[in-house]
């Protein structure tokens, strides 16, 4: 599993929850405005993907004794 999700149906916070992602792009809200700019809606679960990033990291740090 990756660390960057991305969803086509519209959810709210609650469906994130518990989510080991630590971001999930819903592209039905992503606009492009104008020539320059794009507006992007990310969902997170920052405890759940915290903790998920934090075990990478000591499963590297493990990895390199």
């Amino acid at each position: 599993m990756g660390i960057l999700g991305i969803r086509d149906v519209p959810l709210v916070s609650i469906d994130y929850n518990g989510n080991p992602l630590s971001s999930i792009v819903e592209a039905s809200c992503t606009r492009v405005i104008g020539d320059n700019m794009v507006k992007v809606i990310s969902w997170y679960d920052n405890e759940t993907g915290f903790s998920h990033r934090l075990i990478d990291l000591l499963e590297l740090i493990a990895s390199k004794k």
